[in-house]
């Protein structure tokens, strides 16, 4: 099992819905460069268990291929890193 030192820390850049009633979270490394999704249903969801970063393996990033985005998103991991503690709700 991995320890908590093998996980990457990444920051809540985009919070987003779709057409199947699930609210989209999209948490970022701070250069951009990979994300980290996580789908919850809309009527399930506990506003407390939302946090500014999360702490995930590795294995459960995907690559940010377009580089508006990343860019974007970077700018967003950077903000929340310097404004919010990672485990505060938002």
């Amino acid at each position: 099992m991995p320890s908590e030192s093998d996980h990457v820390r990444v920051w809540l850049v985009e919070r987003d819905y779709n057409n199947r009633d699930l609210i989209v979270l999209t948490y970022a490394t701070p250069d951009g460069i990979r994300a980290f999704r996580r789908e919850l249903a809309a009527q399930a969801v506990d506003l407390d268990s939302v946090t500014a970063a999360e702490d995930v393996s590795p294995d459960d990033l995907s690559s940010v291929a377009d580089p508006d985005e990343r860019e974007r998103y970077a700018a967003e991991a950077t903000r929340m890193a310097e404004e919010h503690d990672p485990a505060e709700t938002i």
